[in-house]
């Protein structure tokens, strides 16, 4: 099994409810969702848009292989209403989901880029991230997620919009409070 690390985003339709939605389905096709991070809300990156997105990262015990979960999460965007009109600039989604980390490995192909090639240098990534991994370091940068949080030159403000309410963090609160 290995860990991949991934980032949820949407800021089209029930934002809110395509995050949850994608928690169900990655936990049904991808692998165990082993954490989350309470979802947060910014401001579009790379283009304009008056409703700000929602972001949540994912930690994932998977069994897929970098490229067939990278497959599974664009069925998984298709399922959840995702309409692709342009590759080339960033556009509105319903939701967006992108490969982080897998594990240690460094992927460098035309259709995937492992670890994301942008994480370092956004801060709707690199905060919800470090709520959950803080201490998990860039294989390429050599430096932890809270050491590239804290060198990071977007300084749009990100904030916590609420906790997460799928049932491994519901159950992860429970085992606590024993």
């Amino acid at each position: 099994m290995s860990i991949a690390y991934l980032l949820s985003g949407s800021n089209l339709g029930d934002r809110a409810g395509n995050l949850q939605s994608a928690i169900t389905y990655i936990g049904k096709l991808a692998g165990e969702i082993v954490e989350c991070s309470s979802v947060f809300e910014s401001s579009s990156w790379g283009f304009d848009h008056p409703t700000p997105f929602l972001n949540q990262t994912l930690k994932v015990k998977t069994s897929l292989e970098p490229h067939e979960l990278l497959k599974t999460l664009l069925k998984i965007e298709d399922k959840c209403g995702r309409v692709r009109r342009n590759i080339e600039e960033y556009e509105s989604r319903t939701l967006d989901i992108d490969i982080l980390f897998y594990d240690d490995l460094v992927i460098e192909d035309p259709d995937l880029t492992i670890p994301h090639p942008l994480l370092h240098l956004r801060r709707f990534t690199l905060l919800p991230l470090s709520t959950i991994a803080a201490g998990l370091v860039h294989p390429i940068l050599h430096k932890s997620v809270k050491e590239l949080l804290d060198a990071c030159p977007d300084d749009s403000l990100v904030t916590e919009a609420s906790n997460c309410s799928c049932s491994c963090c519901e159950k992860k609160e429970a085992d606590d409070a024993v």
